[in-house]
């Protein structure tokens, strides 16, 4: 993702899918333990289903639209956690294989 980004302003931006299919709406953004830089964000699916989180690394930011360069089958499946809560090294470490994200630190 563009590091000129505030990671706030995400929040309530619209998210679509690798084909501009639209996920739904960023919920909140997860910072990194580390590095401080904005690294998952959860999106709200839709009014009765969960926050799916999706990597924010490889997504991008047009206009007011983040692009998550994913199927929406593949984002929905993602693991969920619950919102509003501290994500811990082993669910950011699903979410990175659910993805097939190199794994930061992994060789």
């Amino acid at each position: 993702m563009q590091s000129d980004v505030d990671p706030r302003s995400l929040i309530g931006r619209r998210a679509v899918d690798r084909d501009g299919a639209r996920i739904g709406t960023v919920d909140e953004v997860y910072l990194d333990d580390v590095t401080g830089e904005p690294g998952w964000a959860a999106v709200r699916t839709g009014f009765f289903s969960r926050d799916a989180f999706v990597p924010l690394g490889p997504s991008r930011v047009e206009g007011e639209v983040l692009h998550v360069p994913y199927a929406r089958a593949v984002i929905r499946r993602a693991p969920g956690f619950g919102v509003g809560r501290h994500l811990s090294p082993e669910q950011e470490l699903r979410l990175y294989r659910h993805y097939g994200m190199r794994v930061p630190g992994e060789d």
